[in-house]
């Protein structure tokens, strides 16, 4: 068996309320303004979606106008909240509206499901208006869960005025903030799906055609890998593009901001990351800990420039046994502390370690950052896990 190196013991008191609360580091870990690559974008980033690790970031934190881009928030939002085999019926703010469209008719009915399509693919400012109105009630009520779940997912940079993207006061966000959202999105399978979809078909019973949606991302065409995300215009944000792709197991995604070279600029971006950062797995699941029985609850990989990997470090953290006759014991399941991972003197995340027939089921390393009811929505928890959750609360109000 596979045992880790460079593991010291350090106890530490109650470690166990946040071991499933934080396992991960920041999402903005390393701050990654780099001189090698440029864009012709107002504001750009790069972001590795299995660790949420920016590796690349120009004026990232400067609020902008995000045009159609807003749809990938729209999406998720309405994934994580709606039944996506619910019937979403066209209203009157829906129908005709202004820019992009998908031409749906007032009163047509269309389910969730195919309608995200039409969102995606041909950025139907209609299909987001009638979406809101059917996920959130009204669109006012949708665009507070779309706030929400910005401040859940820690986008200091956004805010959000409606779920198409049409130029509005109050409506803006950034580059890091996009690319931390679109990473947590493509976690989502239903959203993966959807976006790397270059052709749709969708029933229209009102007419003897079908809807046939092709995806305006070109992206998906123009390069190897690409499986996503969202494409954006208007007269004042000008272009905007999100894109994704993976390669080796890795996947990146790529944002720009008024861009009039975007496609380009998205393959040189997508390119730096592959060839200058790519993925590497530093901790399988289920290894050792020298010294120790316990194992290893996940996989831990992250993306490491040259040189990099020499300058990881790791170390065991105990939990400590709680005195005798305490309500609740931290051993309880078999979590047994945590193997702390730092770059450079910071830490980069933390994997938990159990007892050999206490592992739990491995979840991602980036979805664990965001283990809440709109994520839960989505990810169903294990009993397992919701009884782990119970004692976590318990120990939280034990310490107030």
């Amino acid at each position: 068996m596979k045992r880790l190196k460079r593991i010291t013991g350090k106890p530490m008191l109650l470690l166990i309320m946040c071991m499933l609360l934080a396992v991960t580091a920041p999402a903005y870990p390393v701050r990654a303004e780099n001189a090698s690559i440029s864009t012709h974008a107002r504001a750009a980033a790069l972001i590795d979606v299995e660790s949420g690790r920016l590796l690349y970031s120009s004026r990232g934190d400067e609020p902008m106008l995000i045009a159609s881009l807003t749809k990938i928030m729209t999406a998720i939002v309405a994934i994580e909240n709606g039944d996506l085999a619910s019937e979403v019926k066209v209203g009157k703010n829906a129908f005709a509206k202004e820019g992009s469209s998908l031409y749906l008719k007032q009163g047509e009915e269309m389910l969730l499901e195919d309608m995200l399509y039409g969102l995606m693919l041909r950025s139907g400012n209609d299909a987001a208006t009638a979406i809101a109105e059917h996920v959130g009630g009204s669109e006012q009520g949708f665009v507070y869960m779309m706030n929400a779940k910005a401040e859940e997912l820690g986008l200091k940079n956004s805010h959000f005025a409606n779920p198409h993207g049409l130029d509005a006061e109050g409506h803006y966000s950034s580059a890091n903030d996009m690319a931390v959202l679109t990473a947590y999105a493509m976690h989502n399978p239903v959203f993966k799906e959807i976006v790397k979809t270059q052709e749709k078909t969708a029933d229209n019973p009102y007419e003897k055609w079908d809807y046939k949606w092709a995806n305006k991302n070109k992206m998906l065409r123009l390069y190897e890998g690409a499986d996503g995300v969202k494409t954006g215009y208007t007269k004042k944000a000008l272009r905007c593009l999100v894109s994704s792709a993976t390669r080796g197991g890795q996947q990146l995604v790529a944002v720009t901001l008024n861009d009039g070279n975007d496609w380009n600029d998205h393959a040189a971006l997508l390119n730096f990351g592959f060839n200058h950062y790519p993925l590497k797995t530093l901790i399988e699941r289920g290894e050792g800990i020298s010294g120790y029985s316990f194992l290893t609850s996940r996989k831990f990989a992250y993306p490491l420039g040259q040189g990099e990997e020499a300058r990881i470090t790791t170390k065991l953290v105990l939990s400590e046994e709680p005195a005798t006759g305490t309500a609740v014991r931290t051993s309880s399941f078999g979590l047994k502390g945590a193997v702390v991972l730092q770059l450079g003197g910071k830490e980069i995340g933390r994997v938990p370690v159990y007892e050999p027939n206490q592992l739990p089921p491995e979840e991602s390393q980036y979805m664990k950052r965001y283990s809440t009811a709109g994520t839960a929505a989505a990810y169903p928890a294990s009993n397992w896990l919701q009884a782990l959750g119970s004692a976590l609360r318990a120990l939280l109000q034990m310490g107030r």
